[in-house]
């Protein structure tokens, strides 16, 4: 791999055969073990493909944390003469590089994730949308594509099973709101990424208006693993309710950054004490998990375990995985003014919520900025937030202002003091 991302982490699945496997060489992939897991599912019937999955407990490893198998069924029983897959690697989220690893360094783990879950719901054709900077991720991908297909793992009647699968690779013009699944598939279709009304939802109506499934390239990974080792092993690995591993990325003011895939039963400060060898000049202040619309947590919620469970009681998410780590150094309006001018840049401006929220909240936190924010200013840039988190129409005007939330609860007289 040409760029410098340290694997901390060594007890792994997913990032096993990063920089032991050269990913442009498919014959080292099948070496250790590859594509025997879609030999075996191509003598299953498609529903045990499904309740296979199900059973796992795999959940989006996108943000969303929506049970794999259970999207899945919504195509699987649509009736339709084309159903499509899409794999969402439009990884803008600031802070997160765990599907370019994937991608650039172990590309067939990726294809064949796709073909076994193509043919568990009835799909023909795949898309992996990526990310239009990710040069080499795009580069890397089409010579593994063209190196399955040459080997009779894609393509036409996939190792003389009668089923037959293609992929594509369409890159993204480096827009955020892309990372939204119906925007995504808005901008596949040559239109601009917006995102849609929902309902319908992607599985029933998705792509040309197909049944389609938008998968995470971590959630699809994982899915050769299941079929090979089986829906026991994968509910063995990690918390009983939240089975299997997670891929964090560390940055920030972190002694070791690198990439870390661990099971879900260890808290965030393990993580950042085990792997990234503890704080970089300084305790930690704070850390934000899950890229820029993440939540902010404070040093007491970093040291619990976090479930999908208790992220889901206590209304916080891991996001994309992404653990930005910030000492006792840094000033909480700098950060989130950061976060602000980047979600303003961001935003579609198709619904007024998000687009004169945006541009709202980063005016008043440049009054704290520069020390002219008070009390009302706080209270009305808490009404704002509340407003934005119920009434825009994606994700990215809902979720854009969880840290400046999050901030106003544990941050807010240091916000004043400013």
């Amino acid at each position: 791999m040409k760029y410098n991302t340290k694997i901390l982490s060594t007890d792994n699945v997913l990032l096993k055969n990063i920089g032991v496997i050269d990913p442009l060489k498919i014959d080292e992939y099948v070496a250790k073990g590859g594509y025997e897991a879609l030999k075996k599912a191509l003598k299953m019937d498609r529903k045990e493909i499904i309740d296979t999955v199900s059973d796992s407990g795999l959940r989006g490893r996108g943000g969303a944390n929506f049970p794999t198998g259970r999207k899945w069924m919504f195509t699987y029983n649509a009736k339709a003469d084309q159903k499509y897959l899409i794999i969402n690697a439009d990884e803008g989220e600031p802070g997160t590089i765990k599907d370019r690893i994937l991608m650039e360094g172990d590309p067939q783990q990726l294809i064949e994730g796709m073909v076994i879950t193509a043919y568990a719901i009835g799909a023909s054709k795949g898309f992996i949308y990526v990310r239009g900077e990710y040069r080499d991720s795009i580069k890397t991908l089409r010579k593994a594509i063209a190196q399955a297909e040459e080997k009779g793992y894609l393509g036409n009647n996939i190792l003389k099973s009668g089923f037959s699968f293609d992929i594509s690779v369409a890159e993204g013009g480096g827009a955020y709101i892309c990372g939204e699944e119906t925007a995504l598939i808005d901008s596949i279709e040559g239109k601009r990424g917006e995102p849609r009304l929902k309902p319908p939802y992607p599985p029933v109506e998705g792509l040309f208006k197909k049944p389609t499934i938008v998968n995470n390239v971590e959630t699809i990974a994982n899915v050769p693993h299941i079929i090979t080792k089986g829906s026991e092993w994968f509910r063995k690995i990690g918390a009983a309710c939240s089975p299997g591993t997670k891929l964090f990325m560390l940055s920030g003011d972190v002694n070791e950054p690198g990439i870390v895939e661990t099971p879900l039963n260890i808290s965030f400060t393990e993580v950042i004490e085990k792997f990234g060898k503890g704080a970089k000049d300084g305790e930690i202040k704070f850390a934000q998990i899950g890229g820029s619309s993440g939540n902010i947590f404070t040093p007491e919620m970093l040291n619990k375990v976090w479930t999908y469970e208790r992220c889901c009681e206590f209304k916080v998410s891991y996001g994309t995985g992404s653990i930005f780590v910030c000492n006792d150094s840094r000033n909480i309006v700098e950060h989130l003014l950061t976060v602000a001018e980047f979600f303003e840049h961001e935003s579609c401006g198709k619904c007024t919520p998000c687009r004169e929220g945006t541009h709202r909240v980063r005016e008043i936190l440049e009054k704290f900025a520069f020390g002219e924010g008070t009390v009302s200013d706080l209270e009305l840039l808490k009404e704002l937030c509340l407003v934005m988190k119920k009434s825009p129409i994606c994700g990215l005007g809902q979720a854009c202002i969880n840290p400046v939330l999050d901030a106003i609860e544990h941050y807010k007289s240091e916000i004043l003091a400013n």
